[in-house]
Order: C-alpha cells, then sequence, then structure tokens
C-alpha cells in the first residue's frame, strides 16, 4: 500500500472541490452526480469518502470555496472606493464573465439551487455573500461599512439576477443590452444617497 504525505491527501481534496465547484456551476448541484465529480477531478468513486461524508458535505465545501474564490480573485483586487466597485461592476456584466458559467460567479450559477440546500450550504453560502457584502460595503462607506450593508445587499441581489437572466436569453442583442443595462443601474445604486 502506497503511502501519500498529508500534503498530498490536501492538495487532492483541493482538486476535488474547484473542479466541483466549476461542475456544480456548469450542470447545478442537482445534475451533478459524485461520480461524474470524482471523474472531473481525475479520481474514482470509490475514493470520495476518504474526503467527504456525503454529497452535501463537498457541495457545502464547494460553495464556500467558490465565493472564497470570487472574494479573493475579484473585490480584494479591485481598487478601494467607488472606482473599485465599478471595476467589480464592469467585470461581473461583461459578456466573457456571463458566457462563462464554470468560470463566472456562483451567485448567478447557483442561487436558486442553494435556497433549495441543506442548511449547511446554505451557511456556506451566506457566509461568502457577507464577505462580498462587506467587501462593497467598504467601498461606499470606507468611514462607516456597516451603514452601507443595506444597499450592498441589494447591489449583490441586482448584480445575480440581472446575470441569471442574461444568460436565460436567447437574443444575444437583448442579453447584452441587459448587461449594459445592468452597469447602468449598479452604478445608479451604489451612486444613489443613502437614506437610514
Amino acid at each position: 500500500m502506497v503511502r501519500y504525505p498529508k500534503e498530498h491527501k490536501h492538495q487532492t481534496r483541493q482538486r476535488i472541490i474547484t473542479t466541483a465547484g466549476r461542475r456544480l456551476k456548469q450542470d447545478g448541484i442537482d445534475g451533478s452526480g459524485v461520480a461524474t465529480l470524482m471523474k472531473d477531478a481525475g479520481l474514482t468513486v470509490g475514493t470520495f469518502y476518504a474526503y467527504f461524508s456525503s454529497k452535501e458535505d463537498l457541495v457545502a465545501t464547494a460553495v464556500a470555496d467558490q465565493m472564497r474564490t470570487q472574494h479573493e480573485n475579484i473585490v480584494a483586487q479591485a481598487a478601494p472606493g467607488r472606482a473599485g466597485l465599478e471595476q467589480i461592476i464592469r467585470w461581473y456584466f461583461s459578456t466573457e464573465q456571463r458566457d462563462s458559467v464554470e468560470d463566472g460567479c456562483p451567485n448567478a450559477a447557483l442561487l436558486d439551487e442553494i435556497g433549495r440546500s441543506t442548511d449547511r450550504t446554505k451557511q456556506a453560502y451566506t457566509d461568502g455573500a457577507l464577505t462580498l457584502i462587506d467587501g462593497f460595503a467598504a467601498r461606499l462607506a470606507p468611514h462607516d461599512p456597516p451603514s452601507a450593508r443595506p444597499k450592498s445587499l441589494s447591489l449583490l441581489g441586482m448584480m445575480a439576477g440581472t446575470l441569471q437572466l442574461s444568460r436565460a436569453l436567447t437574443d444575444r442583442q437583448l442579453a447584452d443590452q441587459l448587461l449594459e443595462q445592468g452597469i447602468h443601474n449598479a452604478l445608479a445604486l451604489i451612486d444613489a444617497e443613502q437614506h437610514n
């Protein structure tokens, strides 16, 4: 029997999580079986339980990983203040981001299924969404981020809903116009006065 170092097991587990996140966004939670998720990672179904207790365990872990990755790669990398929010918005409503479901936003790809998922998956999503929202709020109101949390939540909801609708339309021109309008609407929202 070959013994792998602990580091190898961690790297393999992360590969499963990453490839599962991509597949879940592409085919949905219900449309992604354990066999497919493991095949994507280059592993057999038999090894699944060495890494996860259930599919729900993997889904919650993959959702948390996807949300963290989106924050680290997009939100945390954006400039501070309004300029950074505009950068995030323009990236979010890009045709590239819309057309690359497996590499794109987990919100727009999985939100409807997350709402019907286990409490653990919902909590993983909620924790990730709060991190994104706090990143938005820190740019909206640098001296008082908590005051901008409700507006940041509205921004996230509007962005995810607009992207979902754009992905669902078969009329490419209309879908592209919707993304342009999404940029306009999001910028208008962040520029609107805060009313507490």
